[in-house]
């Protein structure tokens, strides 16, 4: 990781960091101040490249992945995000909600849940509350649009979304130009101030938030069935099994889990326990591959080692000698 950080006298308020690595779990933790968990959904390699600039009450975020994912967690609950795809190889979802590169991701970041395609760029911002409080009083003589609580995908025209994209890139276009522009103070709250007005100047007034009940409807039965299908990952519930304990259908279950994830209920258990494994064989105190496998249900070594194989490119075991390594 590669950090460049401003004077003292504004340490921590302007940092900037740059993440390339083929290990998702240092992807997922080096979203610094954030608590996220990735799991990849498609299988191969996984790379990933990040990077974060911390100006004084917003970051700046550009961020790459090739393999399908579900990055979610908590993030800042006195924060508001605003973000957009560059380039999106497939459907995306954000919080249940479609996206294409002809809409944005807008709201309150106590929660992320992103599912994006394999082959996909994001670049957008997180403001702080008070601060996205004080400019939209200061531009428009009233507090920031209330629909803002919720976490919603709003379409914008294609000139306004070129628009956006363009303010992105000249920022961090100007920040590789001249890196010492992060210890100029006046210099960064100027560029701070630039992005955020050109987010505030899109927004509109008023969104139609009727959708969102369905939609939120819809996420709820996929985290009771997520919970329900985890809490015993070494004996893992039927689909049937899980109808019944949530009350929903099998048709119903598989709707929900295709509309807000993208997968049905039993691919992506499946995903959600390999990538569980994985992390157990790069933990210090790993057990044999056997053992491991068997608490995350899976009783058929070699049907196993394949289906990991296919899903991160290696043998576990080749995973279980890597962490040794690096443990020592």
């Amino acid at each position: 990781m590669n950090r460049q950080t401003a004077s003292a006298q504004y340490q921590p308020a302007v940092e900037r960091w740059t993440l390339t690595t083929h290990d998702i779990d240092a992807y997922a933790s080096s979203q610094s101040g954030w608590h996220l968990e990735c799991d990849m959904l498609s299988g191969g390699s996984f790379a990933g490249f990040l990077d974060h600039v911390q100006l004084p009450g917003l970051r700046l975020v550009r961020e790459t992945t090739n393999r399908a994912l579900r990055q979610h967690g908590e993030m800042n609950p006195d924060c508001c995000g605003f973000a957009l795809t560059c380039r999106q190889d497939g459907e995306a979802r954000f919080s249940g909600q479609r996206l294409d590169t002809g809409s944005v991701m807008v709201g309150r970041c106590d929660e992320l849940d992103l599912c994006s395609p394999a082959g996909f760029e994001l670049t957008g911002i997180v403001v702080d509350n008070a601060l996205l409080q004080s400019l939209a009083e200061r531009l428009n003589d009233r507090a920031p649009p209330a629909w803002l609580e919720r976490r919603v995908v709003l379409h914008f025209d294609e000139k306004t979304m070129q628009s956006l994209r363009g303010t992105l890139r000249g920022a961090f276009t100007a920040l590789d130009a001249m890196p010492a522009l992060l210890d100029d103070h006046v210099a960064t709250m100027q560029l701070r101030d630039d992005v955020l007005l050109a987010w505030l100047s899109a927004l509109p007034e008023d969104v139609d938030l009727r959708e969102l009940r369905s939609t939120e409807a819809q996420r709820r039965v996929v985290r009771r069935a997520c919970e329900l299908m985890m809490a015993r990952p070494d004996e893992p519930l039927s689909m049937l099994e899980v109808c019944n304990r949530i009350g929903a259908s099998q048709r119903k279950l598989n709707y929900c889990f295709q509309e807000t994830l993208g997968l049905s209920p039993a691919r992506y258990l499946r995903a959600l326990r390999l990538n569980g494994v994985r992390r157990a064989l790069k933990r210090p105190e790993s057990r044999s591959v056997q053992d491991i496998a068997a608490h995350w249900g899976f009783w058929h070594l070699s049907q196993f080692a394949t289906d990991y194989r296919r899903q991160f490119g290696e043998l576990p075991s080749q995973t279980l000698r890597s962490a040794a390594v690096m443990h020592h």
